[in-house]
């Protein structure tokens, strides 16, 4: 049974599904989308991060480290290509300017730590939220987490991407699942591997499925749909991804406005973006927002 690395547990979590939630952030995505709002959880393996922002200079990270791969000359600070990961400068950094991007965690541990919380789930209806990355890389261990909350009277939701072996999630993690947010980002297989990594057959398959099996398994589906400058909120796009959910029977879907706080986030890692990017460091305009709206309203989906 794959292990995955946790990322963080964010708690008092308003934004990821109903009431008040605790939010499990797992390592890894089998997607590469060149706007992850979540770029340290793309990679499964653990990685090093430094914010420049809370760095006081001080340079007591340098002694601490054996490879010298700690510059002030280097644009991101870190070579890792030098760094061995032995983490003895997160260890010592008195500003916690340097940190570790994902740790190893039990179950034991995850379920302490938001069971502590469980008060709150029950009077505002919320729960945890399995989220990433990809909650369902690692889906017979994320499975086992989720059923131990389920007999701890904790509602599960899981936002995932799509991209998993449905048998495996059919067998391990569904049965113990209250809620699902899946996202459908591009209809175009050829430009879904453009943008994603990977081609789109078995998102749209697994999401069709997950509709279908909804009354089987006792959860809620909803569909989400990013909206990306002039990648996946293009007029094409959305009429596409409006008359799919149309032919598999969905009602409602959830349009998300899209915003550049990833941005920066990617230099924290060592990650320089490609000058196609540059375009996607603004805010979304309410009136695209609403214009996108519209094309699902049209087709009798609200949003």
């Amino acid at each position: 049974m794959k292990t995955p690395l946790v990322l963080e547990i964010k708690c008092n979590s308003l934004d990821d599904g109903p009431g008040i939630r605790s939010v499990v952030f797992f390592k890894g995505c089998p997607l590469s989308c060149i706007w992850c709002h979540n770029p340290e959880s793309k990679r499964v393996p653990t990685e090093i991060s430094f914010d420049e922002q809370s760095c006081i200079g001080c340079g007591t990270c340098t002694k601490f480290c054996t490879q010298g791969a700690l510059n002030i000359q280097n644009r991101y600070y870190i070579d890792r290509e030098k760094c061995n990961l032995c983490f003895k400068c997160v260890e010592h950094c008195p500003a916690k300017a340097i940190t570790r991007v994902g740790v190893e965690m039990t179950h034991e541990e995850i379920l302490k730590k938001v069971l502590a919380d469980k008060p709150f789930y029950d009077i505002s209806g919320g729960g945890v939220t399995l989220s990433g990355g990809e909650a369902t890389l690692c889906t017979e261990w994320v499975g086992r987490l989720a059923q131990m909350l389920h007999e701890n009277g904790v509602k599960v939701l899981v936002e995932t991407c799509g991209f998993f072996n449905y048998e495996l999630a059919a067998e391990h993690l569904l049965p113990y699942v209250d809620g699902i947010f899946c996202d459908i980002k591009i209809y175009d297989r050829e430009k879904h591997k453009k943008y994603c990594g990977v081609y789109n057959d078995r998102i749209l398959e697994n999401f069709r499925r997950m509709y279908d099996d909804r009354e089987k398994y006792g959860y809620s589906i909803m569909p989400r749909v990013p909206l990306i400058p002039d990648i996946t909120d293009t007029d094409e796009n959305l009429t596409a991804i409006a008359e799919y959910m149309q032919l598999v029977g969905v009602e409602k879907t959830d349009l998300l406005p899209y915003n550049p706080t990833w941005y920066s986030k990617n230099d924290k890692l060592g990650v320089q973006l490609s000058g196609e990017l540059e375009k996607l460091t603004g805010w979304q305009s309410k009136e695209k927002t609403e214009h996108a709206r519209q094309i699902f309203l049209s087709r009798n989906i609200k949003c």
